[in-house]
């Protein structure tokens, strides 16, 4: 008796889920461009996910200026009131307006700034220019099609219109500019101080900011620590 009358009780079910994302059925392109969509919201919870394993004080300021990012695109769409194209063609959205296109403007934050930290921040310490300098290409090329995949799936299945989704592109790429060099010029100096009080220490954050490249960091001093344990568990000699 008491399940039939929950049963009965909710006029009108919504959904809260942050991954819907519609595409016309029997359409596998826009299928895949759905998917493709999705990259922002792997993006967050990759960061969150590095935030909670290294608590890493750069990693934290990335994650702070999309947020930042984020609020910025709230703050413009609902200043400019854009409607989004197709009215009706989306059963779900977050927001009815769609200028700057949010996807896009999160997207293109992240690669150039990310562009940024590989040319700028990413200094060599080993010998194998050519080989770093080739793995940072390709992870840019690679950067570089996600952002333009996710910007054109946004315009294919309806989301936005070409100009909402350009427009979110320099949004984005402007505060990951101005975000980056604050980060360097203004955070970077105060982090082995923040690092120092006594709630970092407390939670095991850390500054590798004076570190020119943190793979190559981590990657020597994994093999050192290798090297100095014996199989059995003893120290070599």
């Amino acid at each position: 008796m008491a399940l039939e009358e929950q049963c009965s009780a909710p006029p009108q079910w919504r959904s809260i889920s942050l991954t819907h994302v519609e595409f016309p059925e029997g359409d596998l392109t826009g299928q895949a461009l759905a998917y493709i969509s999705l990259l922002p919201i792997a993006i967050l919870v990759g960061f969150v996910t590095l935030i909670v394993f290294k608590r890493e004080l750069h990693t934290i300021s990335f994650f702070g200026g999309l947020i930042l990012n984020e609020g910025v695109n709230w703050v413009l769409k609902h200043i400019i009131r854009e409607p989004r194209p197709c009215a009706g063609a989306h059963s779900t959205l977050h927001t009815e307006y769609g200028m700057p296109s949010s996807h896009s403007q999160l997207m293109w934050f992240f690669v150039v700034y990310f562009f940024l930290f590989l040319y700028l921040r990413m200094h060599q310490t080993n010998n194998a220019r050519c080989v770093d300098l080739l793995w940072r290409h390709i992870l840019s090329i690679i950067l570089l099609g996600m952002a333009l995949s996710v910007s054109y799936s946004r315009v294919y299945l309806l989301y936005h219109t070409w100009s909402q989704v350009f427009y979110g592109g320099v949004a984005g790429s402007t505060i990951g500019i101005m975000w980056f060099f604050f980060t360097q010029e203004v955070l970077t100096p105060l982090f082995p101080k923040i690092a120092a009080w006594p709630i970092s220490e407390y939670f095991l954050v850390r500054d590798t900011s004076l570190i020119p490249n943190i793979l190559w960091f981590e990657y020597t001093k994994g093999e050192e620590k290798k090297a100095s344990v014996s199989p059995l568990g003893g120290n070599t000699h």
